[in-house]
């Protein structure tokens, strides 16, 4: 008899959560963004992109509402800031797009949601982007944003101890390598083939995040990121 009330329970739970509307379910995912008010955490970055030898970096990043952001490193660090920061910035301002549920998808053992968010200005850095999201956790599973000047990226996400606020542990960065904008310390690339014969190379390039040690709310001055 218990077992069944734990099974009714948790049933209606996930069909309340597969109920609700795209409005509801984004707005619920923002509100616990916003929560983050601040923070810092430890980031390894792992690249993987065509022709171009990239060694493995250690930074930390830093964050503050609403748009503050900066990178500490003593390498050179590839942080893709459409599926970070920015997205979340976006999607903050809810009177800038507008949202419709475009089904569901089973990710793993998760059966995502389908969110399509749409910006409302025709001259918007971020054009489009969609959403996979598991609704009984208000996570963002995966997305898709297309952006004006660095194309299509789409990001993986895994999450471990920071779900409260929605910020990820791991992110996985498929970026479009003719749009995305490299560093400009790769702008000259020595590691590309000079050989008269052609090299088959990959459109896609792979950016590995991996966060811990993070400090949420904890204050972080203005003047911090000031230049």
């Amino acid at each position: 008899m218990k077992i069944l009330l734990v099974f009714t329970l948790v049933f209606m739970t996930m069909m309340h959560a597969f109920s609700q509307g795209p409005d509801v379910l984004l707005n619920s995912l923002v509100a616990k963004l916003n929560l983050v008010n601040d923070y810092s955490a430890s980031v390894s970055i792992k690249a993987d992109i065509p022709l171009i030898k990239i060694l493995p970096v250690k930074a930390k990043v830093y964050f503050k509402k609403d748009d503050k952001f900066k990178v500490v490193s003593k390498g050179i660090a590839i942080l893709p800031r459409q599926g970070f920061t920015d997205m979340n910035l976006f999607l903050s301002k809810p009177d800038s797009y507008m949202v419709v549920l475009a089904g569901e998808k089973l990710i793993g053992t998760v059966q995502t949601q389908l969110l399509t968010v749409i910006a409302n200005e025709s001259d918007s850095e971020i054009i489009l982007i969609k959403l996979w999201v598991d609704p009984v956790k208000e996570l963002i599973v995966q997305s898709e944003i297309t952006t004006r000047s660095s194309g299509n990226v789409k990001v993986s996400y895994t999450y471990s101890g920071q779900e409260k606020y929605g910020l990820p542990s791991g992110l996985k960065f498929e970026v479009d390598v003719k749009e995305f904008k490299m560093p400009k310390s790769f702008s000259a690339n020595p590691h590309k083939k000079s050989s008269g014969g052609k090299v088959k190379k990959r459109k896609t390039g792979v950016i590995y995040l991996t966060l811990s040690a993070y400090k949420v709310n904890q204050g972080i001055a203005d003047s911090f990121f000031v230049k």
